[in-house]
């Protein structure tokens, strides 16, 4: 009643302002238009409801004080701190006014101050909970939560179904690796709520993240019986399924999720892979072909198809939606990397040497990337870009194989002579894996051969 009462004061408020008329409003019902902007974030009609208060009401504390909220919101705080002088002597009882101080120097970031005016605040009785959350928050704020908890506490205490303390409690208690006491917490709570989801939530993810997986599920199940059509929480036992290696009962999960689902896309690739972890690849393809039909952007349904079509021998498909994954997520490196391999095995070498260049630029550190690249283009025939991209390689990896490598692009030149000055640099650092180079590049294999018929 008392929110349609004052929708009714906001809607004749709009309708004077709309008409360019001049009602007569009294200081509560004002304040009452201000509360109900505020709550709405509507902060232009706010501050209008303000001005024209203290128009009619010039002489007015608490519309001064709802002024002075405005004002915070719009983060004008040099005015803000003008009405706080103004009003500070003749306000001193009023707690939505040393609200507005609390929040004014936790806004400047001065959580000390803040937690000052909040106590100043308590000592007149009111809003015991909100102030000891704000006292709780601005001690979060200074790295202190001890002090936190105590008042999380506190305001657990003025309103024991306040979700938001009972979480923070728990915050808290994790902040100062107090698992057990965290726990005792949690079991009380319950034992006084039964029947609370938030509180059930908690205890299935306080055995989540202790791999507890078993008792996890107890507390989702629970949550489950209360609210059947929480859907995220199915999520969430499944996982517990998952990390269980129990693919079969998370698939079952995440079915019954499917069932509440309106977007349905991430639902579909968990179980196309849990499919995929039992060696089922037709239901897992079937089930990443859903993801795309819900989601045609979905690009690691796009990798997992690539993937499990690769496995079916289904090479041509796997490079397509290797390409098509990698084009929704250029910056992808395992994208990348895969595509490249599938590009080489189809014999698609200029596809692979883009993706191998995108590779060293992305990941120089990988020895690898380099070495893979170099061998595209050496295979491409581009023997000079080869070069210039081993003058960057040998810089960064000071590796045996990449001195092979130039070696080998100086005897496909035809210099002989740079030739063998890189390969006898490249036998000095590592001569082990000769034979190997020399299967790779028969150049090599002739130059050693005929250094060994001269030394004899």
């Amino acid at each position: 009643m008392e929110d349609f009462f004052e929708n009714e004061l906001a809607k004749k408020f709009e309708e004077m302002i709309e008409n360019n008329d001049e009602f007569y409003f009294d200081t509560e019902e004002l304040e009452d238009i201000i509360i109900y902007y505020l709550e709405l974030g509507d902060i232009s009609y706010a501050d209008l409801a303000v001005t024209y208060g203290l128009k009619i009401h010039p002489q007015s504390t608490e519309i001064k004080i709802k002024k002075l909220e405005v004002l915070l919101e719009l983060e004008d705080y040099h005015q803000a701190k003008q009405l706080i002088d103004e009003l500070k002597h003749a306000s001193e009882e009023h707690t939505d006014f040393l609200v507005c101080c609390a929040k004014y120097y936790s806004n400047l970031g001065n959580p000390s101050k803040s937690i000052a005016y909040c106590e100043k605040a308590l000592a007149l009785g009111e809003e015991e909970n909100f102030l000891h959350n704000f006292i709780a928050d601005e001690y979060v704020n200074l790295g202190d939560p001890f002090n936190a908890l105590k008042n999380y506490k506190k305001a657990l205490k003025f309103d024991p179904n306040d979700e938001y303390s009972f979480e923070n409690c728990l915050h808290c208690f994790y902040s100062l690796k107090k698992y057990e006491e965290a726990l005792s917490f949690l079991n009380n709570y319950l034992d006084q709520f039964p029947f609370s989801e938030t509180a059930w939530y908690e205890y299935g993810q306080y055995f989540y993240n202790r791999k507890n997986y078993e008792e996890a599920i107890k507390g989702f199940d629970y949550l489950l019986a209360i609210n059947s059509g929480a859907v995220g929480v199915y999520g969430n036992k499944a996982a517990c399924y998952e990390a269980l290696k129990d693919w079969e009962k998370a698939i079952k999960v995440y079915e019954e999720m499917l069932e509440l689902e309106h977007t349905k896309a991430f639902t579909f690739y968990k179980i196309g892979l849990c499919y995929k972890e039992l060696k089922q690849l037709v239901p897992a393809l079937a089930h990443f072909q859903k993801t795309l039909s819900e989601d045609p952007q979905f690009y690691h349904a796009m990798i997992e198809q690539s993937i499990v079509y690769e496995e079916l021998g289904g090479m041509k498909e796997a490079l397509y939606f290797a390409k098509e994954a990698a084009s929704y997520n250029e910056n992808n490196v395992e994208f990348l990397k895969r595509l490249a391999y599938l590009s080489i095995q189809m014999g698609e070498m200029e596809e692979s040497e883009q993706c191998l260049k995108k590779m060293v630029q992305k990941e120089p550190d990988l020895f690898y990337n380099w070495y893979a690249y170099i061998e595209v283009l050496m295979i491409l025939g581009e023997f000079s870009d080869a070069l210039e991209v081993l003058k960057e390689a040998v810089i960064l990896h000071h590796r045996a194989e990449l001195y092979y490598q130039m070696s080998n692009c100086w005897y496909h030149l035809k210099d002989s002579a740079k030739g063998k000055k890189f390969l006898d640099h490249a036998l000095e650092l590592d001569a082990t894996i000769v034979e190997d180079m020399g299967k790779k590049y028969p150049y090599i294999k002739e130059a050693v051969k005929k250094s060994t018929t001269k030394k004899k």
